[in-house]
Formats: C-alpha cells, sequence, structure tokens
C-alpha cells in the first residue's frame, strides 16, 4: 500500500502566503483533517501538519465529498487553493480551503512529528499500523526579496485604469467561493438585471434602496443591494448588461423572502466598496447555469418563494395582448406560450414587456418547428391550478446547445409528437389559498413521509395525500379565542370583553377558530396532522362555535361527540406541508393540512388508469 503523509511546515507556508495569486502559486500542501464538524452550512475542520494546526472552513459546495467519505475526519487533503483570513469575531487566523482533493481516508490516529526541525516525518497506513519513514526533505527557505510582490505590481501597473488596477492587484474570485468569512476579494460580474430605486420607511427611519442581481464566467449568480449613500453612489454606476469589477462588499445568508436568485448569500455594497467597469479585456457572456423542474413537478413550488427552471417543447404561442396594470393603469404587452415536456404535461408560460414582444415573437415565427425553450428563474402560479410567469431577471433560450435541449428533441421527434398530452393543472381542487392546485401531481402515500424522517429539515416540502381521517381526540383544545376583525389570539380584557394586541383594541365579544390535531390513515400507514381554521371546518362540518355550544349542551346523547365521530373514515384528498421542528431538544416531523378537497370520482378514475398503464409499462 502507498506510504501517504502530511507535507512538513504546510502550515508555515500558508501563514506565510495568506493569498495566493493563483491556484498555480500553491505548492504542495497535504495536511491532516481533525475535528471535522458541520456547522450550518459549511464544515469547521483543523488542519495539521504534524507539528502546527490552523482552525479551517469547508464551505457548502464540499458536502458531496464529506458526505460520500473522500473527506474523513484524521484523513489527509491536499489544498489546492486557499484564503487565509481573519474573522472579525474571531481573534485568530482561519484558513478558507476553496478546493483540495482527497489524499487518503481516516488514519488510526493523529500525526504528530517528534520534534520540530527533525527530517523524519510520521507516516501512517490508512486503518493499518503506525509506520516511520523518512518524510520530505525541503531546500532551505529563500530570503525575503529586497522587492515584495506588492511593490512589483505597483511598479507594473503604472498609470493604468482604475479597473485594470483592480483586476491586476487582486485575483478574480468567482462568485462560487464567496462567503461571509473571507478577507479581501474582487470578482467580475456582469449586471444581468438592475431594479428600480425604492424608499423604504421602517423603525430604524427611512431611505432609498435597490439591487442589482451579477452573474460571473460560470453562470453563477449573486444578488447586490445598496441602501442609502451607496444606492444614490452606485445607481447610475450600474448598468444593465456591463461587466464590472468589484471589491470591498460584505456577505450574509440570503433572506429567503426575498431570495431572487440561487445562492446561499447575499451580497451589500455601501459607500466604500469599490466598483470599476471592465474595459474590452476579457469581457464575457456568462454561462446560464439551469437547474429543470420537470412540468409534472411543478406543484410543490405554486405560490412559493423559490423561483425555477423549466424546459420545453414549444406547442403553442399566443398572439400580444395588452394588460393594464392596476397600481398605474400602465398598458404592458403580454403573450402566453404552452410548453411540454417527456413527463407528457403541458403548463402555460406567461411572457411580460420586451420577453413578450422579442423572443415572444420570435417564437411565434417558428412556432410551426415546435422549438425547445429553456427558462431560468420564472415563477409558479396558480392560474388555471399550476401556470409560470417570467419575471424580470428571467432568461429565457431558444434551442439552447445543452444535452437536456438535444434529449427533449429527440423524445419529441421519435414519440412526443404523437403523444396525448395534457395540462399540469387539468386536475384542480379548490383551494383555501385563494387559487386551484394539482391534487395528483405529487401524490403519496402516508408511509412516504412517516418513513423520511429528513423531510423538511432545509424548508418546508410539500405533497398530496389521499387519505382518511381515522380519529380526534374529543379531550384535545380544539380552538382559541379569536378577534373578529384579525383573526389573531384574544385575551381577557380586565373587566369584561376581549384585548387584541395587534388590533390594540378593546372588543365585547370574539369568535372561535379551529386548532385541531387529527390522525389521518391510508393503506400504507397513519400519522398525527395540525389543521387550521378552514381545513377543520370542512372536515367537522361545522363552525368551532357550533361545535363548542355542542360541547356545552348536557344529556345522554352529547352531540359533541357525534359530531366528531361522524367527521372520521371519511375520505378526503389533503394537500399538506412537512417541515423539522424541534420539541424538547428532538426533532419532530410537523404535518400540516393547507388545502383539502372532496375526492372527485372521475378525476380519480383517470389517474389510477393512468398509474396502471405506467406500472405496465415500467414491467
Amino acid at each position: 500500500m502507498e506510504m501517504k503523509t502530511v507535507t512538513p511546515d504546510a502550515i508555515s507556508k500558508i501563514m506565510a502566503n495568506p493569498s495566493p495569486d493563483s491556484s498555480v502559486d500553491v505548492p504542495d500542501l497535504v495536511v491532516q483533517v481533525l475535528d471535522l464538524r458541520v456547522v450550518g452550512n459549511r464544515f469547521m475542520f483543523t488542519a495539521s501538519d504534524g507539528q502546527e494546526k490552523l482552525k479551517g472552513i469547508l464551505q457548502s459546495s464540499f458536502s458531496d465529498m464529506v458526505s460520500s467519505g473522500s473527506i474523513q475526519n484524521l484523513g489527509l487533503i491536499r489544498v489546492l487553493d486557499y484564503t487565509l483570513n481573519d474573522i472579525p469575531t474571531k481573534p485568530e487566523k482561519y484558513l478558507l480551503v476553496t478546493k483540495c482533493e482527497s489524499v487518503s481516508p481516516a488514519l488510526q490516529m493523529e500525526i504528530k512529528a517528534e520534534a520540530k526541525n527533525e527530517d523524519c516525518g510520521v507516516v501512517l497506513k490508512p486503518k493499518e499500523q503506525v509506520k516511520e519513514e523518512p518524510g520530505i526533505l525541503l531546500t532551505p527557505r529563500q530570503e525575503v526579496v529586497a522587492k515584495s510582490a506588492a511593490q512589483i505590481v505597483i511598479e507594473q501597473r503604472g498609470n493604468m485604469a482604475p479597473a485594470g488596477r483592480m483586476a491586476m492587484t487582486r485575483r478574480v474570485h468567482p462568485l462560487a467561493s464567496l462567503n461571509p468569512y473571507q478577507g479581501n476579494w474582487t470578482i467580475k460580474v456582469r449586471v444581468t438585471s438592475k431594479a428600480n430605486m425604492r424608499s423604504y420607511r421602517n423603525a430604524r427611519g427611512e431611505g432609498n434602496v435597490f439591487n442589482v442581481e451579477l452573474t460571473d464566467e460560470d453562470g453563477t449568480q449573486i444578488q447586490a443591494t445598496m441602501f442609502n449613500e451607496a444606492a444614490k453612489k452606485f445607481f447610475d454606476k450600474f448598468q444593465a448588461g456591463k461587466v464590472y469589477y468589484i471589491s470591498k462588499g460584505t456577505l450574509r445568508v440570503a433572506n429567503k423572502q426575498f431570495k431572487t436568485v440561487q445562492n446561499d448569500y447575499e451580497m451589500t455594497l455601501n459607500e466604500n466598496s469599490m466598483v470599476e467597469e471592465a474595459g474590452d479585456e476579457g469581457v464575457f457572456i456568462p454561462e446560464t447555469k439551469f437547474s429543470f423542474v420537470p412540468i409534472d413537478q411543478l406543484g410543490p413550488y405554486v405560490n412559493g418563494r423559490d423561483l425555477v427552471d423549466v424546459i420545453g417543447v414549444v406547442k403553442s404561442v399566443s398572439p400580444t395582448t395588452s394588460i393594464r396594470r392596476k397600481i398605474n393603469n400602465e398598458m404592458i404587452p403580454k403573450r402566453d406560450i404552452t410548453i411540454a415536456d417527456e413527463s407528457k404535461k403541458t403548463v402555460v408560460v406567461s411572457l411580460w414587456n420586451d420577453l413578450a414582444t422579442t423572443v415572444g415573437q420570435e417564437l411565434l415565427d417558428m412556432a410551426e418547428r415546435s422549438p425547445v425553450v429553456a427558462m431560468k428563474s420564472v415563477r409558479v402560479g396558480d392560474f388555471q391550478g399550476v401556470s409560470l410567469s417570467a419575471l424580470s431577471q428571467s432568461i429565457v433560450k431558444i434551442n439552447p446547445e445543452i444535452p437536456e435541449s438535444t434529449k427533449l428533441r429527440s423524445w419529441y421527434d421519435s414519440e412526443g409528437k404523437e403523444a396525448s398530452m395534457a395540462s399540469v393543472g387539468a386536475v384542480l381542487s379548490p383551494s383555501s389559498m385563494g387559487g386551484a392546485r394539482s391534487m395528483y401531481i405529487d401524490r403519496v402515500p402516508i408511509s412516504h413521509i412517516t418513513s423520511n424522517t429528513s423531510l423538511g429539515e432545509e424548508k418546508p416540502v410539500f405533497f398530496s395525500l389521499k387519505t382518511y381521517v381515522s380519529l380526534i381526540k374529543p379531550d384535545q383544545a380544539m380552538w382559541y379565542r379569536a378577534c373578529k376583525t384579525c383573526n389573531k389570539k384574544v385575551t381577557e380584557a380586565i373587566g369584561s370583553g376581549y384585548w387584541c394586541e395587534g388590533c390594540q383594541k378593546n372588543d365585547e365579544e370574539c369568535s372561535l377558530r379551529y386548532i385541531m390535531v387529527a390522525k389521518v390513515s391510508d393503506a400504507s400507514g397513519e400519522a398525527w396532522v395540525s389543521t387550521f381554521n378552514d381545513q377543520a371546518e370542512k372536515i367537522i362540518g361545522c363552525s368551532a362555535d357550533e361545535l363548542d355550544k355542542m360541547k356545552s349542551q348536557e344529556g345522554e346523547e352529547n352531540l359533541y361527540h357525534g359530531k366528531l365521530k361522524e367527521a372520521t373514515w371519511v375520505l378526503h384528498h389533503l394537500r399538506v406541508s412537512v417541515v423539522q421542528n424541534e420539541y424538547m431538544n428532538e426533532k419532530r416531523q410537523r404535518i400540516t393540512v393547507r388545502s383539502m378537497a372532496q375526492i372527485d370520482i372521475a378525476a380519480e378514475t383517470r389517474f389510477l388508469l393512468n398509474e396502471i398503464t405506467k406500472t405496465k409499462a415500467s414491467q
């Protein structure tokens, strides 16, 4: 077995060169990984060369290497690219690894050299015995030359333009390598979307804000936000479509509520940040990266915050129509296109403004040839069950040269052209959220949820169930006292009436609203689900106020218990969300009913026949 060991003085070499200009300048640095642990969406560890140690961070992009076992605690890695930087809240320096490769899985123990300057390193076989062999002999470290690298660069750049100075003084970092703990960095990005300046007012005061979406050469995107002075300084500077060098910004974990691009982080630029337009040298067109969602799997994204990427064959294109905006009565152009994919489902995509008149017209002109269209960052709505809408930052590509496009074209030409297609939102059910949603897109048995305990760890996931309500405990707290105006919980006021904190007022009366737990069952198993007022009313068949009156009645035949019994063993379609909650330091799965509908016998029959056909075809 080949012997593997650390590079002697690896930590000293890293400390002496805290930010190499490129990965080519990095010497051979093999270190042992100690104390590897998960912290949030990254991995913390200690890098050791047998003599010295340094705390380190592996960002979330290394999660595949950790989960597959390529990077293990007590294992060896070769650091190919890194940055050494200070974290404001920590007194010591951290090694931020941006590129590495696995050298060895876990060794039996930590490598420790006996003396600082000895010429023998300790070599360990993976999972075997400890063995000492001669280590790598290093040539004496060279003396520091009179001119530092920084001085040479200053002499070289002379009177170059600001953008050129930024390009030469610092290595350009890919967006994928940035994180909140990094020190100085420079990025080279194209502005792919620029929002309007808007004003805000909150508890801390009022001001102005605007944001841009930035894309680098690899197609990675990030949203950058500027407030007040920075907003005034950079609003005219940033122009959509142009390429810039940017440095001295800060990063933080992205707020999912306002997130429009696929990135764990978002950027903030202040008045001290540096933004310079790139010259003609090396200006690039970003490579658009897609993460396609099949049309028949769009259901969980309906009315959600996440944008999606889709690809499909264009089945039809409508003429341009004009829609009047409610806000300012402005007329804006709109065009609908219908696309299909290998799931044999279709969905309507609405194109607005310039996309409707430019790309939309191009698609209309070539509609007879059934082009393939790929779209990045579109919103999923509930019109006609499931629909898509392009936004200002959406990217639309016609017949893109990507493998997914080739595969889709091949399928359509060979069988899709003659296949029977159905709208993804064809099977509808009324939704408590004001729209309509398919109960068949992602139907699963209850056991699929209960057996997968990791579901909903990062964000809620949605499923559809066809299930019976099998038990409603009569002794549970089934409702709460609610404000008649805003439905929030009220408390008994001093004297009389009820106090609503939300409305900041006292009311003589309140209403009761359900907050009920019920057990649901199907052929695969059972689970407890939480239901709120609208869904519980449909299950019980009356309001909480009416059920409360039944409960307060006395007599041998209590109507309250009878009403709950009537509600059990009734078949329902349920749309549920699944999240992970922590209770008494223990993670628990919480299943909540979001909408429900009665069984449509005709639609259910069509669905089951289709499932039978799929099963036969796969056998």
